[in-house]
C-alpha cells in the first residue's frame, strides 16, 4: 500500500480527487454514514450488534463459570456451576442462531426492480466498540513530543468523530469513501502514536461478522484489517442491490463484486493469525471465491441480454457460460465443505451456493438443447464455423455419427438436444430438492419464482421435442466444456482514491516527529552574528537541518552541533518551513541577535552517515524494501505471536511524499554557509 502523502498544510491540492481535509471533512463524512437511517439494511445491522451484545455477555458469563467449576472442590457448588453452563450455552447457541438467520437475509441486501433474479450473498459490516483516544492521545504528546496535550483535542475529537462515523457507513460510494479515509488517517495515527518499544494500552474490540464472538488486540493492523473487510462488505452490498435486469446495473454489480474480492483478497495476502474466523485465510479464501463466482454470475447476465438467443453459435456461448458459472461454484461449494469452514459458514450460504451450481449446470445444457432443437441446420457456408465452435462445445464428444453429420441431420440434433434436455430437467429438479432442505431459502419467493420457472422451461421443451414414435433411449448428454468471453478481475483497494491530510500536522513533519523517533528535550539557543555570519550551513526542508558548524564561530559557541534541526526562529514556529524560508527569517535579524529553536535526534548513527544515508535514500525509492509497516508488531508481542495479527505489507511511498527511513529529508537544496 502507497502511503498517503504527507503535505504542508498550506501544500498544493491535487485537482480531480477527492480530498477530505481537516474541517471540510465534515461534510463530507456526513454524506458517508447514516447512523439514523430506518431503512431496512440499518435496522438489519441495529439487530446484528444487540445480539453481537449478548452473545459477548454470555461468553463473559460461560467463561467466569468455567474458572469457578475448575476453582472449587465442592461438589455442591459444581452442580449448581454445571447447570449454570448448559444454560448459558443453550442462550449462545440461540444467540448463534438468531445471528445466522440475520446474516442469511439476502433479501434485504437486493433491489427493489420487480424483475426476477436470482439473490446474490451480500456480507454484514463488522461491529465495533466506541474508543475513547482523548487521553491516551493527548498523554503521549506531553510525553513523547513535549506539547502540551490540551492544545490538540480538537484534532484528536475530529479523528474520534471520523471513526465513530465509519461504523454505519451509507451504502453508496460515500460510505466507501469514508472508510477509505478513516484507513487512510490510520497510517498517519500508526506513525505519530505507535513507537516500536510501547503501548498505549488501547484495546481495539471488533465483533465477528458471522458468528459475533467479540475480539481485541491493541495492533493497530486489527483495526485496519477491520475496516478493509468492511470496506469488502460494504462493496458486497452495493453489488447485491443493482438492478441487473439492465446493462448498467449488470456493470456496477460486476464492478462491486470485484472489488470486494480485491478488499479480501489483499486482506488474505497481507495480515496473518487473525483473531477472528471471518478475517482468517481459510475464510478470506472462500469469500474472494463467493465473489468471484457471483462476478461470473454477472457475466452470464450480461451475456443474456447482449447476445441474440436466435443464433446458434449465440446460444452455445450461452450455454459454456452457464457450465463456467456452475463450475466456480462448484469450487465456492468445496471451499466451504473444508473443516475450518464447514461449522462456520451460515447453512443458507452453502445451500444457496450449491443449488446456483445445480442450476446454472440445467441451464447450460437447457441452452444446448435449444441450440440443436431451434436453430435450422447450417448452410455450407457456415458449417465451417459451427463445426470448429461444436468441437470445443463438449468435454467429451456425444456418442453416434460424425460431427458434420450431427449438424446437418435435423433428427440427430433431435436426440442430441433431447438428452440434453433430460439432464436439464434432471439437475433442474436436483436443484429445488436442495433448496426445499433450508428452512431460511424457503422464505425467499424470488429465489423460489426463479427455479420453478427454469424447471417448467426445459418441461415444456421436452414434451414439445418428444415423439410418440421415439423408439429410441435417451443417451447421456457429455458435460459441456466451460468457458467464458469475460474473465473476472480481482480489483484490489485504489487507497490513493481519497488523499487525507495528517490530522496531527502541527506536531511537525513525520520525517522527523513520529513516533520511532526520539529527540533530546528542545533548546533555544541565542546567536549574535559575527563577522563570518552564524557559523553554519543549513540543508533540506521541513525541518531545516543544521548541515555543517565552522570551528570557533558563533554556533559552535553556542553549542550547536551538525544534525541539529531548526524548529523556530525567534518563537516562529519553522518545522514546516521551506529552506529559503528560514534564510529569510535569519537575513531578517537585526544587532540583537535572533533565538533559535533546536532539537537533536537520539540515535546511534553520526550526522555524516545519517547525510550519506539521505543522499543514497533521496535518489532511490524511498523506503528499504524490507521495512514492513507493522514489523513492530512482532517486535512487541514476540511472546504471543500466535495470537497477534501482523501486517505484512511492503511499505512503499508515493513519488511526491516526504517520507523516509532516515530522521532528516535531504532534498538536494543549496547548501550555503549563514
Amino acid at each position: 500500500m502507497m502511503p498517503p502523502e504527507e503535505e504542508s498544510p498550506d501544500g498544493d491540492r491535487d485537482g480531480g480527487l477527492v480530498l477530505l481535509h481537516g474541517p471540510k471533512s465534515g461534510s463530507t463524512r456526513k454524506q458517508g454514514c447514516d447512523p439514523f437511517a430506518q431503512t431496512q439494511r440499518s435496522k438489519l445491522q441495529h439487530r446484528r450488534a444487540r445480539i453481537n451484545q449478548q452473545i459477548n455477555k454470555e461468553m463473559r458469563m460461560r467463561a467466569g463459570a468455567e474458572n469457578l467449576f475448575r476453582a472449587t472442590s465442592n461438589h455442591k457448588v459444581k452442580e449448581t456451576v454445571a447447570l449454570e453452563l448448559s444454560y448459558v450455552n443453550s442462550n449462545l447457541q440461540l444467540l448463534k442462531e438468531e445471528l445466522e438467520e440475520l446474516n442469511s437475509s439476502m433479501d434485504v441486501y437486493q433491489n427493489d426492480s420487480e424483475s426476477i433474479s436470482v439473490p446474490m450473498i451480500p456480507l454484514g459490516l463488522k461491529e465495533t466498540k466506541e474508543l475513547d483516544l482523548l487521553v491516551p492521545l493527548k498523554d503521549f504528546i506531553r510525553e513523547h513530543y513535549g506539547e502540551e496535550g490540551v492544545l490538540f483535542e480538537k484534532e484528536i475529537k475530529e479523528f474520534m468523530e471520523l471513526r465513530q462515523a465509519m461504523r454505519t457507513p451509507s451504502r453508496n460510494e460515500a460510505g466507501l469513501e469514508l472508510l477509505m479515509e478513516y484507513y487512510n488517517q490510520l497510517y498517519f495515527l500508526d506513525s505519530r502514536f505507535f513507537p516500536p518499544t510501547k503501548t498505549l494500552g488501547i484495546f481495539f474490540h471488533w465483533y465477528d461478522s458471522l458468528t459475533g464472538v467479540p475480539s481485541h488486540q491493541r495492533a493497530l493492523a486489527f483495526e485496519k484489517g477491520s475496516v478493509l473487510f468492511n470496506l469488502g462488505a460494504l462493496h458486497t452490498q452495493i453489488g447485491a442491490r443493482q438492478d441487473r435486469a439492465s446493462l448498467p446495473g449488470l456493470n456496477q454489480a460486476i464492478d462491486a463484486f470485484q472489488k470486494a474480492a480485491g478488499a479480501f483478497n489483499y486482506l488474505k495476502e497481507n495480515f496473518s493469525n487473525a483473531p477472528s474466523l471471518d478475517m482468517s485465510a481459510a475464510s478470506l479464501t472462500m469469500l474472494v471465491r463467493l465473489m468471484v463466482a457471483q462476478v461470473q454470475e454477472c457475466v452470464f447476465e450480461k451475456m443474456t441480454l447482449l447476445r441474440s438467443q436466435n443464433d446458434f453459435l449465440a446460444r452455445l456461448q450461452l450455454a459454456q457460460e452457464a457450465a463456467r458459472v456452475e463450475d466456480v461454484y462448484s469450487l465456492v461449494h468445496q471451499t466451504m465443505s473444508q473443516p475450518h469452514v464447514k461449522d462456520y459458514v451460515p447453512f443458507s450460504w452453502t445451500t444457496m451456493v450449491q443449488v446456483k451450481s445445480e442450476h446454472f449446470k440445467a441451464l447450460s445444457h437447457y441452452f444446448a438443447a435449444i441450440a440443436l432443437c431451434d436453430c435450422p441446420a447450417p448452410s455450407d457456408a457456415e458449417l465451417l464455423e459451427q463445426e470448429k465452435a461444436f468441437l470445443q462445445f463438449h468435454v467429451t464428444m456425444p456418442e453416434g455419427p460424425s460431427l458434420r453429420v450431427l449438424l446437418q441431420d435435423p433428427e440427430e440434433r433431435r436426440k442430441l438436444g433431447k438428452a440434453h434436455l433430460k439432464k436439464a430437467i434432471m439437475k433442474h429438479e436436483e436443484a429445488m430438492r436442495i433448496h426445499g432442505l433450508c428452512k431460511i431459502l424457503r422464505k425467499m419467493d424470488i429465489l423460489q419464482e426463479v427455479l420453478s420457472f427454469a424447471h417448467k422451461r426445459s418441461l415444456s421443451k421436452y414434451s414439445e421435442i418428444d415423439h410418440e414414435e421415439d423408439f429410441f433411449e435417451t443417451g447421456e448428454a457429455p458435460d459441456i466444456h466451460p468457458k467464458t468471453h469475460q474473465k473476472p478481475e480481482i480489483k484490489s483497494p485504489n487507497f490513493s482514491q481519497v488523499k487525507v491530510t495528517d490530522l496531527f500536522y502541527r506536531l511537525g513533519p513525520l520525517s522527523v516527529f513520529s513516533a520511532k523517533n526520539k529527540w533530546y528535550p528542545a533548546r533555544r539557543v541565542h546567536l549574535m552574528r559575527g563577522e563570518n555570519g552564524f557559523g553554519f550551513t543549513l540543508r533540506g526542508d521541513s525541518p531545516v537541518l543544521i548541515a555543517g558548524v565552522i570551528p570557533g564561530g558563533c554556533a559552535a559557541e553556542a553549542g550547536l552541533k551538525e544534525g541539529d534541526y531548526i524548529i523556530s526562529v525567534n518563537g516562529k514556529d519553522c518545522k514546516w518551513s521551506k529552506h529559503a524560508e528560514v534564510v529569510q527569517l535569519l537575513k531578517n535579524t537585526g544587532k540583537e541577535g535572533v533565538d533559535i529553536g533546536i532539537i537533536t535526534l537520539q540515535g546511534s548513527e553520526c550526522p555524516k552517515a545519517m547525510d550519506r544515508k539521505a543522499a543514497v535514500m533521496s535518489s532511490g525509492s524511498g523506503m528499504p524494501k524490507s521495512n514492513k509497516e507493522n514489523s513492530r508488531k512482532s517486535l512487541m508481542n514476540s511472546k504471543s505471536a500466535s495470537t497477534l495479527l501482523v501486517w505484512s505489507k511492503k511499505s512503499k511511498r508515493s513519488k511526491k511524499s516526504t517520507y523516509s527511513g532516515v530522521p532528516f529529508t535531504a532534498v538536494g537544496d543549496n547548501e550555503a554557509m549563514y
